[in-house]
C-alpha cells in the first residue's frame, strides 16, 4: 500500500482557492448571491470549483469554500441538493461508486487529495464518517471500537484506547460493565455513540457526520448534539443536517446548497451560522430557513 504523505499540523494552513458564485438562474426567482465568505480560521478543507457527476447526472457544480480547523461546518438544503455527495467528497466516499467523476480541487492541509498517488484508505483514516443510521458491527462493544484500530496495526495498549475512545463519546459510564455485549443490543442514540466512538479510535483529524440523529428520538439528538459541541474542542466536524434547530443549536458555520434547474447542488450562501439564519443576504436562504419551501 503506497503510503499517503497528508500534513497534519496546521501551520503551512490553505492557499485561498478560488471560489466559483453559483449558476444565476439557479431558480426562475434567482436573486443577487451573498458573497462566500472565508473564515478567518486556518482551514482544514478548500474546495475550489468541484463537480461530480454520477454517470451523466450532474450532482454537484461549481462547489468552492474553506472549512476552518476545530469548528462545526453545518450543510443544509432541502432533499437531492448534493449535500451528502459534497460531505462524501470530503474523504473520497464517492470513490467507492460506479460511475462517478469528478473535477476541481479539494485539498486537506494544503495538499489534494484526488491524486493519483494519495492513498484513499488512509485520506479516510484521518477523515472519519458517520452515517446517518447507526451501523454497529455484529461485534461486542468492545471489538467495535477496537476493530479500526487492529486493522491499522495500532500497538499501543488497546484497552486504553477503547476506554478513551467510548468517553470520548460520551457512552462509557454506560457500557463499562457490558463491553461483551453485542453492540447491536444497544439502544439506537446508544448504538450512534458506539459508531462515533469506533471513528474516533483510529485518531482522526476530521469527523465527517452525514445526519447523524436522523433515526433518533429527541433525547438520544440532544445527546448527540451535546457531544457534538464537545467534540468539537479536539476535531473538525461537518455535519450534514435537515434539522434547521439543529444546524443553528451545533454549529459555528452554515453552507445552504439548492439543485439548480438541471439538477445539480450549488453553494448559495456560505458564512458564519448567527448571520445565516438572523440575517441572511439571499432571499432564498431565507424562504429555507423558515420553512417557506423545503
Amino acid at each position: 500500500m503506497t503510503e499517503v504523505r497528508l500534513r497534519t499540523q496546521l501551520s503551512d494552513g490553505i492557499q485561498d482557492p478560488q471560489l466559483t458564485p453559483p449558476a444565476a438562474a439557479m431558480t426562475a426567482t434567482s436573486v443577487a448571491t451573498r458573497p462566500i465568505i472565508d473564515p478567518p480560521e486556518t482551514a482544514v478543507f478548500g474546495l475550489s470549483e468541484l463537480n461530480l457527476w454520477y454517470g451523466h447526472k450532474h450532482a454537484i457544480g461549481d462547489i468552492g469554500m474553506k472549512l476552518p480547523v476545530n469548528k462545526v461546518t453545518a450543510l443544509i438544503g432541502p432533499s437531492g441538493c448534493g449535500k451528502s455527495t459534497l460531505l462524501r467528497c470530503l474523504n473520497r466516499m464517492n470513490d467507492l461508486i460506479p460511475g462517478v467523476h469528478i473535477k476541481g480541487s479539494v485539498t486537506y492541509h494544503g495538499q489534494e487529495i484526488y491524486t493519483p498517488h494519495i492513498d484513499p484508505v488512509e485520506v479516510r483514516r484521518r477523515i472519519g464518517m458517520v452515517f446517518q443510521k447507526p451501523n454497529p458491527f455484529p461485534k461486542t462493544i468492545y471489538d467495535n471500537v477496537a476493530f479500526g484500530a487492529r486493522v491499522n496495526g495500532y500497538s499501543g495498549n488497546m484497552n486504553e484506547l477503547v476506554e478513551r475512545s467510548l468517553r470520548q463519546a460520551a457512552l462509557w459510564d454506560e457500557v463499562k460493565d457490558d463491553l461483551k455485549k453485542s453492540g447491536l443490543a444497544l439502544s439506537g442514540g446508544q448504538q450512534q455513540r458506539l459508531c462515533i466512538a469506533r471513528a474516533l479510535a483510529v485518531q482522526p483529524d476530521v469527523i465527517l457526520m452525514d445526519e447523524p440523529c436522523s433515526a433518533l428520538d429527541p433525547i438520544a439528538t440532544l445527546k448527540i448534539e451535546d457531544l457534538i459541541r464537545e467534540l468539537v474542542q479536539h476535531y473538525t466536524i461537518v455535519i450534514v443536517t435537515h434539522n434547521m434547530q439543529q444546524a443553528a443549536r451545533v454549529s459555528d458555520y452554515t453552507a445552504f446548497m439548492l439543485a439548480d434547474e438541471h439538477g445539480a447542488g450549488r453553494l448559495v450562501e456560505y458564512g458564519v451560522t448567527s448571520e445565516i439564519f438572523t440575517n441572511p443576504r439571499d432571499r432564498r436562504t431565507e424562504d429555507y430557513i423558515t420553512g417557506r419551501f423545503g
